[in-house]
């Protein structure tokens, strides 16, 4: 590809050559051919194509909003001659990075890192890599591309919360159910032996009877296990108010949530407002985990995500917050009628924006199917009350910050 600086040389020598010969100008001619001679130089250092082999480490692959992640490039000259200093552009979201390689000799390679982008929430692809090469006097340029591809989610931050309450602690000595968490202390009856599971569980009386190995199925009893329901739908946070805070930087236009962007119908530009439900949504997860309760996450669209207890981070659950959207599509609080436990003990928590009154009733609807009920709305005007739930814990707030306040001292008290 010639650039713009090449075009002009080329012209240049044209001209030079033209008017040498028509005004009879022998130095003319010189320059012309002179400037010829440059572009023909130029041309045969792009045929010394650059042979290497590109690397790319996304460190860490996962990382909450505001964190630090980097990309890492490992360019190697596979050529038996020396490579040409070169420029590798990476795509990442969106945004254009351009990585400077100096020559590199047969077989050596080059290390380089990147910034990514994390200051807003979700998925963002990184690549693919292109590799350019220019002559010395820039008048030439080549570019081609490596198809290498690779995601970095950005989940959203967990703020420091307890996590909803259960109105009871685990009963060791309780009823059990086969839906309990395995893996507890109380036997709940016998099954077939399934490859793996500890031998010292076998049931030798049984097994002797039933002429096939079947061990001890031992659960959790009675263990409380949290439902975190997250509001998709669009209408509750374009309702909010404080309508500026859609273009607070935490969502922009290249990776934002907004209408027209080529991922799917019924997404709708949202304000601020969706991010701090999603924040709060996520946080409420990760603290039943970190305090040993198993923990579902629900988005009203249908998504769904579960976390056990003893895991050291909801990882299933921070990487589907990470690409959730709201989308004008979605039934809201509508779809907590499905979501019905099979059995007892499940401890409820709604995160939505500033729906319509209608989905009071629906909380309320749902609400003798659960041990207990957590509804939080954000995007609230200042003083303003939330909807009466009975028997449910309302929280009305204006912002993710405001509601960890507002949390933890509502519920450790």
């Amino acid at each position: 590809m010639i650039t713009r600086s090449g075009a002009t040389m080329i012209v240049a020598a044209a001209v030079l050559l033209v008017a040498g010969i028509l005004l009879d100008y022998p130095e003319l001619v010189v320059l012309g051919l002179g400037a010829v001679t440059v572009v023909a130089a130029a041309a045969g250092w792009m045929l010394a194509r650059p042979e290497v082999t590109i690397e790319r480490e996304i460190r860490p692959d996962r990382v909450a909003e505001g964190g630090t992640a980097r990309g890492v490039l490992v360019v190697t000259n596979t050529a038996r001659r020396r490579s040409p200093p070169m420029v590798v552009g990476e795509s990442v979201g969106g945004q254009r990075v351009g990585i400077t390689v100096a020559s590199l000799p047969p077989g050596g390679c080059q290390q380089a890192e990147y910034q990514l982008p994390t200051a807003q929430r979700g998925v963002f692809e990184v690549g693919p890599l292109t590799l350019g090469h220019a002559d010395p006097l820039r008048l030439m340029h080549l570019r081609r591309g490596f198809p290498s591809r690779s995601v970095l989610r950005v989940y959203p931050k967990l703020l420091p919360v307890v996590p909803l309450p259960t109105g009871g602690s685990p009963d060791l000595d309780g009823p059990t159910t086969a839906a309990a968490a395995p893996g507890g202390v109380a036997f709940h009856g016998l099954r077939d032996y399934v490859r793996g599971d500890d031998l010292r569980l076998i049931h030798w009386r049984s097994t002797a009877r039933a002429g096939k190995f079947m061990v001890r199925h031992n659960v959790v009893p009675r263990e409380p296990r949290m439902l975190v329901v997250l509001d998709t739908s669009a209408a509750p946070y374009l309702d909010a108010p404080n309508g500026g805070r859609a273009n607070d930087g935490r969502r922009g236009d290249g990776a934002g949530h907004s209408a027209g962007d080529g991922r799917g119908r019924g997404q709708v530009q949202v304000h601020g407002h969706f991010e701090d439900a999603v924040r709060i949504a996520a946080s409420l997860a990760a603290a039943a985990v970190t305090h040993g309760f198993p923990v579902e996450v629900h988005t009203t669209g249908g998504q769904r995500a579960v976390a056990q207890r003893g895991e050291g981070a909801p990882m299933a659950v921070l990487d589907l917050l990470a690409g959730v959207e709201a989308r004008a599509d979605d039934p809201g609080l509508t779809a907590l009628t499905g979501m019905v436990p099979r059995d007892g003990g499940v401890v409820l928590g709604i995160v939505t924006g500033q729906p319509a009154a209608a989905a009071a009733a629906t909380v309320s609807a749902v609400r003798p199917r659960f041990a207990m009920v957590t509804l939080v709305q954000v995007g609230a005007a200042p003083g303003r009350p939330g909807p009466a739930v009975r028997g449910a814990l309302v929280l009305n707030v204006r912002t993710s910050e405001d509601f960890v306040a507002a949390w933890n001292t509502r519920v450790a008290r």
